[in-house]
């Protein structure tokens, strides 16, 4: 697309397919955004159902893998989140685990490094850490198996036959071929023998943009030979869903988990992506939350950014702890770093607000059960994870006014803050709706603008009008899981039912597919004088939970009766009425 000035004809626009034409398609529905986003994304395939501790908190970062003695390395980030209580699910394993001096090599294990790769995975799961190892579709070279691949006819070649070389980290090399089934076969087989048969649970497919600049380079395609710069998007597509069944065919009980940087339309069926090598500023923190909201209005919710920049100087403190207050409201919680002056991004980097890092990190916690049933909602139904405020509430104008806001599902307005020097932080509520705060249980009206105080450990988050929030609120440390279930519920304040609720299963076998899957359904019923509140359980729930605690606005002063339960306790404490509520 283009637009030009002709001395004759004044601005035109232009467009050239230089491949031939182009498919149009026009979404008919309703006229809202988000309506056009469920057709788009159900028109570009469903989103993949992952595991439940790929909403943990994932480690990452170059400096570990890249230490000579790496393992060791490794082993000492145990160490300090275990010191300082941070709950971790998994890690990313970076591509140094590869290499052979000061390059990297796909599917090799440098063993200066790791010398007893059996025992640093075990190491790692007896922690409840997983690993997701890094791998890259290109061969240099001089990689110990590219004689062997170039002979098999398995990557992309130019006219003559010989391999299509791109540059690649500095060095010369040739990319994998997706198109042609043996490159597939053989790159399972790599996947399976060189990472899960140690027990590494996922796959961290990088470096695929596939920038393919020889003119003449072709691909197998399928046994119908094109040009190989015509479909770079679906070498990369087609690479991440060869990972992703290698890890079926590994495990096929098990939900697959994987990430890639790169791909297109339609990567969304098979890995969870982040924004890519971003740089550490205030102004980076700021457009990644805008980069994350086009990506999920774009039909791509599992997606994140890297935590406190990958590149540049090491995130000043005050930096850093609101780059991780904004992080931990995304599916992709991870902090991950190749920092310029060879520091590392880790929670425990400032300590002075190392305590402040480790209770949001918590928070991300205690919030996971509404996060789970986001991507379910956006596995089963089509529905953006995270929205800008127009798409929720297209009739408010307010709202179509450029802003550092989201809201996280329907019902939870995030608001963090991405300028240097703020202790407060200014919010518009929209129209239509009261909006309570989490921290405090106050209530204010929509179609207004409130400033709230807006601590590190505290981001500003205001819960919708009948809105429903799932919790888990067992308490929680390093290595040691616990689950119990909890909903914040805001009633309307006139008539109205305020309705939601979560899903429940093992959380990562393939069990979900015939039906051991149960969900929790509570609402609350409103009239002048009362409120009536209802808690069940459907289907096959991974765990018994015969109390449940249901918390609402403390300014809420209307009883309670339940329906089909018991009310067992009430109390009132930091502005919320706290009812505990037997289940029959």
């Amino acid at each position: 697309m283009g637009r030009e000035l002709d001395n004759y004809h004044g601005a035109y626009r232009h467009f050239i397919a230089e491949h031939g034409d182009l498919d149009y398609y026009f979404i008919a529905s309703p006229a809202t955004p988000l309506s056009a986003v469920r057709r788009f994304t159900w028109l570009t395939g469903r989103p993949a159902w992952m595991p439940k501790w790929g909403l943990g908190y994932s480690g990452s970062t170059m400096s570990y893998t890249d230490a000579p003695d790496a393992q060791e390395r490794m082993g000492e980030f145990i160490e300090r989140c275990s010191e300082h209580d941070i709950l971790c699910d998994s890690f990313h394993l970076s591509s140094g685990y590869t290499s052979i001096g000061a390059k990297r090599y796909v599917f090799n294990w440098n063993h200066d490094k790791f010398p007893d790769i059996e025992a640093f995975v075990s190491g790692y799961l007896e922690h409840g850490v997983r690993l997701c190892a890094n791998i890259k579709p290109c061969l240099l070279q001089d990689h110990p198996a590219f004689k062997e691949v170039d002979e098999a006819g398995l990557l992309i070649r130019a006219r003559d036959g010989s391999p299509a070389w791109v540059q690649f980290w500095d060095e010369v090399g040739a990319y994998l071929d997706f198109t042609n089934p043996a490159t597939i076969d053989w790159w399972k087989a790599r996947v399976k023998d060189s990472l899960l048969q140690y027990g590494i649970a996922a796959t961290w497919n990088d470096n695929n943009e596939f920038e393919i600049w020889t003119p003449d380079a072709m691909a197998h395609g399928f046994g119908k030979s094109y040009p190989a710069q015509q479909a770079k998007v679906l070498q990369t597509q087609l690479m991440m869903r060869a990972s992703r069944d290698a890890q079926r065919e590994h495990a096929p009980g098990k939900r697959p988990f994987l990430v890639s940087r790169s791909g297109g339309v339609g990567m969304h069926r098979y890995v969870q992506t982040w924004s890519g090598d971003n740089t550490t500023s205030w102004e980076t923190l700021r457009y990644n939350l805008k980069m994350g909201l086009g990506l999920a209005m774009s039909g791509v919710s599992n997606t994140g950014h890297d935590i406190g920049g990958f590149s540049g100087p090491a995130p000043e403190p005050e930096l850093f702890v609101r780059w991780v207050a904004f992080g931990i409201f995304l599916p992709r919680f991870s902090i991950h770093s190749w920092n310029d002056d060879g520091t590392v991004n880790e929670p425990w980097m400032h300590p002075a607000l190392t305590r402040q890092v480790s209770d949001l990190i918590k928070l991300r916690y205690r919030l996971i059960p509404y996060l789970y049933e986001l991507l379910w909602q956006s596995h089963s139904a089509y529905e953006p994870v995270m929205r800008p405020l127009f798409a929720e509430f297209p009739g408010d104008p307010n709202c179509l006014a450029d802003g550092d806001d989201m809201m996280l599902g329907a019902s939870l307005l995030v608001a963090p803050v991405v300028e240097s020097g703020q202790t407060t932080r200014e919010v518009y509520l929209p129209a239509g709706s009261r909006w309570v705060s989490y921290w405090s249980g106050e209530a204010f009206e929509g179609g207004e603008t409130i400033r709230l105080p807006a601590p590190f450990d505290q981001p500003v988050m205001l819960i919708r009008e009948g809105g429903v929030i799932a919790m888990n609120v067992a308490e929680q440390h390093f290595a040691r899981p616990a689950d119990e279930r909890a909903f914040i519920v805001v009633p309307f304040a006139g008539e109205g039912v305020a309705r939601g609720g979560c899903v429940e299963d093992d959380g990562e076998s393939e069990a979900w597919r015939t039906g051991e899957q149960g969900r929790w359904n509570v609402s609350i019923e409103t009239t002048a004088q009362s409120l009536l509140l209802s808690v069940t359980r459907v289907g096959q729930m991974p765990s018994e939970q015969s109390h449940v605690r249901v918390l609402i606005p403390g300014c809420e002063t209307r009883p309670v009766t339940c329906a089909g339960a018991v009310l067992m306790a009430e109390e009132s404490s930091a502005g919320w009425r706290s009812l505990t509520v037997r289940i029959d």
